[in-house]
């Protein structure tokens, strides 16, 4: 591998190193602005060490918000780069690539834990359909509205001219903020 394509790939690492750090950014400023003391915990999940943002008890509505933080920070930045840069597919830009790349398998992963109720109990998923309704909804719902972004926005990169994706893509981001308001009592 020639020194171009080292930097290459360090630069769509820096990128995903970026995207996780935009999700838990989230997460952290979703608690704080709650005033439940965010903080980390080491996790371990299929031998694979990485950290859970954690927080104090909240209401039902506040935990559906602080889980769904870094979804939305993700949300966000995927529609900064894909409405500023929709032709992003053919440019030179790794790190942004990068960020779309963590965001993107980042939601696949949440999906398939939803859908498959696997993984940490700390999941985004788990806090998001447990928060929902008076009893909590099917995690594999909230699951399958996860990928929805995610799978809109791969294809608005491979086809930036689609209109209709780009507005079906915006439409599922915002269901999964308008469903906050669905997310109501206390924490048990």
């Amino acid at each position: 591998m020639n020194a171009a394509a080292v930097l290459m790939v360090v630069k769509l690492l820096v990128g995903g190193v970026a995207g996780l750090t935009i999700h838990e950014s989230g997460h952290v400023a979703a608690g704080a602005m709650f005033h439940a003391h965010p903080g980390t915990e080491p996790i371990r999940y299929a031998g694979i060490p990485f950290f859970a943002v954690t927080h104090e008890p909240v209401s039902r509505r506040k935990e559906f918000v602080i889980s769904s933080a870094g979804l939305w920070m993700q949300h966000a930045g995927a529609e900064w780069i894909l409405t500023s840069r929709p032709d992003l597919r053919h440019q030179s830009a790794p790190v942004l690539k990068g960020i779309l790349l963590f965001n993107t398998a980042t939601s696949v992963v949440y999906a398939t834990a939803g859908v498959g109720r696997i993984c940490p109990p700390q999941r985004d998923t788990l806090g998001m359909a447990s928060s929902l309704g008076r009893r909590g909804w099917p995690e594999p719902v909230i699951g399958a509205m996860v990928l929805a972004p995610a799978a809109l926005d791969v294809y608005r990169y491979y086809r930036p001219d689609a209109t209709w994706a780009v507005w079906a893509s915006r439409g599922a981001k915002a269901t999964l903020m308008v469903l906050a308001l669905f997310a109501g009592g206390p924490v048990p």
